[in-house]
């Protein structure tokens, strides 16, 4: 599913959304993707818009730290948690962004879910709310764990 929504993402990003369902469903097919790998996809996403300002609070004014729930513990890596809590510090995300990328890697049922996965979820959420996205933020979500090279 991850190569789906990394297609959808270098497909898509500049035209600010992705198709509807049925078209995006042909075009997935047409790119090589599995039935069931598209429908995970599709279903994913689906839930992914529902992600809207309704559903959410507009920001969560609280100076209390954020614990992890044991399904949230279980689900995700302990560097992706890192990761979120290190973004929404640096102001990089809200904490109602984090509690929506939270709720999509939970949705996956995938065990010690990694940072590239996080971040490439991370992107998603962020598109989809149609945030302005940051190049160096792109840029970082992007990056591949193995591909960094130290000077």
């Amino acid at each position: 599913m991850f190569e789906i929504l990394m297609y959808l993402f270098e497909s898509y990003f500049d035209a600010g959304i992705y198709p509807d369902p049925d078209k995006l469903s042909r075009k997935l097919t047409a790119a090589g993707f599995e039935g069931d790998e598209i429908n995970e996809a599709l279903s994913w996403l689906s839930a992914l818009q529902q992600q809207n300002p309704d559903n959410y609070p507009t920001s969560l004014d609280h100076m209390g730290m954020r614990h992890f729930a044991t399904l949230e513990l279980e689900l995700v890596s302990y560097e992706a948690r890192q990761f979120l809590v290190f973004t929404q510090q640096e102001h990089m995300i809200s904490a109602v962004e984090r509690e929506m990328i939270l709720d999509r890697a939970v949705a996956l049922q995938q065990k010690n879910l990694g940072l590239d996965k996080l971040k490439l979820i991370m992107l998603m959420v962020l598109w989809n709310r149609h945030k302005e996205l940051d190049a160096l933020l792109i840029e970082e979500l992007l990056t591949p764990l193995h591909s960094k090279q130290i000077h």
